[in-house]
């Protein structure tokens, strides 16, 4: 409570707005167990808001295992949980994600180029849950399910990192240029016409093909199902594969790390 006291105007605020919340939350749970307990002093009650009172600057749920995992890495990857466009970006672990943010601890620029490549986003709004018009990703059908590249080459990594990067940069470039937000530079994407992006976004998706050894006129939701279905008959069996993020042959290859990211304000 001390460290989060130096913060005086967001403590304050927090006092005056959730305590009273939490006191009342936690009175109510306790009215609730006590004829449970009347009847059986050892029975398993649910006191979830006596501690979350105990804590009550803090977050609910704090997801101390996701907090520790970002600790290990300088930048993770990002996106909207619910959003209708394809919108990934790399993000500084000094700054900690709420629930609104779908949150992927990897920090090389091979991972995001998979992430933001048109196959995953096919993948996503095929397989995801929606909120009115917009898609939410879901953790469980959309990314435990998606297949990555089984067996890239050291060179198709390269290509997909680089292609990242060039991705990333034009985002920038567009931004600073027309003083826009990145849901302002995609949101013209939906229009017609030719934009800056295009040619970036062909780029990154020609490689990631190229490294997933898919044909230049293959359908890439089926492609993807297919070898989804693959991956689990080589599960089942016990046979290895490729998960998420960068293969581990190529975790000490300096081409694919960049620093770019959303940082705090200095």
């Amino acid at each position: 409570m001390l460290e989060a006291k130096a913060y005086k105007t967001p403590f304050a605020r927090v006092e005056k707005l959730v305590l009273p919340d939490r006191k009342e939350a936690a009175r109510e749970e306790a009215e609730r167990n006590k004829p449970v307990l009347k009847r059986n002093p050892e029975a398993n009650v649910n006191q979830h808001h006596a501690n979350f009172l105990a804590q009550w600057w803090r977050l609910s749920y704090r997801r101390k295992k996701l907090m520790a995992l970002l600790a290990t890495v300088p930048r993770y990857i990002a996106c909207g949980r619910v959003t209708k466009r394809p919108i990934f970006d790399f993000v500084s672990r000094d700054i900690h994600p709420n629930d609104a943010v779908m949150v992927f601890p990897l920090a090389d620029d091979y991972s995001f180029g998979v992430l933001q490549s048109t196959m995953h986003w096919n993948w996503f709004t095929e397989r995801c849950s929606t909120l009115t018009e917009r898609y939410r990703y879901t953790s469980n059908t959309v990314f435990d399910s998606f297949p990555w590249p089984q067996s890239p080459t050291k060179a198709e990594v390269i290509a997909i990192a680089k292609a990242a990067r060039q991705l990333r940069s034009e985002r920038t470039r567009l931004r600073d240029m027309h003083d826009y937000s990145l849901r302002d530079l995609y949101r013209d994407i939906d229009g017609p016409g030719d934009h800056p992006l295009d040619a970036a976004q062909d780029a990154l998706d020609q490689a990631v093909r190229k490294a997933y050894g898919m044909r230049v006129n293959a359908d890439p939701l089926r492609f993807l199902f297919e070898l989804n279905l693959s991956l689990g008959q080589l599960e089942a069996a016990k046979s290895p594969i490729t998960g998420p993020g960068l293969p581990k042959a190529f975790q000490g290859l300096q081409d694919v790390f960049s620093k770019d990211a959303v940082c705090l304000p200095k």
